[in-house]
């Protein structure tokens, strides 16, 4: 099925074409990432972080990232 709208779009092996929402979906968690990146060097910039404000980091940041990990790209069915 996905060869031959492929074929009937034009597009090579090497293109793929996905739907707006998927991509849209992908930028805001690769967003909420850069979120939990950015705050997490600035509380180790910030002077001495407690063990406590360095977990709740890694915990947001592992949060952020979850996401990210499990998310598949796959092939929608017309």
């Amino acid at each position: 099925m996905a060869r031959q709208r492929a074929r009937e779009l034009k597009i090579s092996e090497d293109e793929l074409v996905i739907a707006r929402a998927v991509i849209d979906s992908l930028y805001d968690d690769l967003y909420v990432l850069a979120c939990a990146v950015d705050d997490t060097e600035r509380e180790l910039k910030a002077g001495k972080p407690t063990v406590r404000s360095m977990t709740e980091a890694l915990e947001w940041m592992m949060e952020a990232a979850r996401p990210l990990r499990d998310r598949t790209l796959t092939p929608q069915e017309e």
